[in-house]
């Protein structure tokens, strides 16, 4: 498979994966809206709102991805891949937000704790819940397996966090119906604090590539010990651009080398990077060897 077949691969993987997190997370809202006006508990409340930011969430990923995949162009010449970087540090305000008025809900029912009611409906609602998440989480982590997309595994770990809470939903109004009225509150206040942790953890991935990051230091190692067999790396400098490892090399050959040799040298280090970091835009530059004073 050549890169272009790869990159329109890839393409369709994250176009597919943004459609589906739409339209679950879309159908989860109504279902859990219904589940919160019938039993009115917090933790519900909770799980409906971390819905609501994932679908809004999702929403940006998918113009986001789509953005991402254009060519490069004269203005962009590394691509628009940052596109993923930058819905990943929305999406980490956005659930910061939501996890923030979870805790304050959360709060608010176990000062004052009520029973809740209508909880069969609830428990049915949220074990659908359950089953359709768990099934695009696992469709996203076999596109995060293919394509490293930092904006759905941002996006997966939503979903994630949206299994815990609607499993931890589950236990609050079986425990409230058992009679522990603050299990709901006590739970919610859970949910909402994991949130936080994965608002923060996604916000820290989203940084990192807008911040051109180098590439981990095993990949860093193999391209120099590769460059290493035909040069001397004189630098290497290299950063993610969305699905497009970037690698810009300087590598010093001996003054008499021919430039035929050169050139041949240099398009033989691009193809084995472009072994160790599939799809990399690789650019070498030669530079003439200094001579031992």
């Amino acid at each position: 498979m050549n890169d272009a077949q790869r990159q329109d691969q890839i393409g369709r993987l994250l176009r597919s994966a943004t459609r589906a997190s739409v339209s679950v997370s879309s159908g989860l809202v109504i279902a859990k809206f219904f589940a919160w006006w019938t039993t009115g508990s917090v933790s519900v409340l909770a799980s409906l709102l971390d819905s609501l930011m994932d679908t809004a969430t999702s929403l940006i990923n998918m113009f986001a991805v789509n953005y991402s995949l254009k060519p490069p162009d004269a203005d962009h010449r590394f691509g628009h891949g940052k596109a993923e970087a930058v819905a990943g540090l929305v999406q980490a305000i956005a659930i910061t937000a939501s996890a923030c008025f979870l805790l304050y809900q959360a709060i608010g029912q176990l000062l004052s704790p009520a029973p809740l009611a209508n909880l069969g409906q609830g428990l049915w609602i949220l074990a659908l819940a359950i089953a359709a998440t768990l099934a695009l989480v696992v469709f996203q982590r076999y596109v995060i397996k293919r394509t490293r997309s930092t904006a759905i595994r941002a996006d997966s770990l939503h979903y994630q966090a949206d299994l815990l809470t609607n499993s931890a939903v589950i236990v609050a109004l079986y425990l409230s119906n058992l009679g522990w009225v603050q299990a709901d509150g006590w739970i919610g206040a859970g949910i909402g604090v994991y949130v936080l942790v994965s608002a923060m953890q996604v916000g820290h991935s989203a940084v990192r590539l807008l911040m051109d990051e180098e590439l981990p230091d095993a990949e860093r190692r193999q391209i120099i010990d590769a460059a290493s067999q035909v040069a001397e790396v004189v630098e290497l400098r290299s950063w993610r651009s969305g699905q497009i490892p970037v690698v810009q090399l300087v590598l010093a050959f001996p003054g008499d080398t021919p430039l035929d040799l050169i050139d041949s040298h240099a398009r033989d280090v691009k193809a084995e990077i472009q072994q160790i970091a599939p799809g990399a835009d690789v650019a070498v530059e030669p530079v003439p060897q200094e001579k031992p004073r």
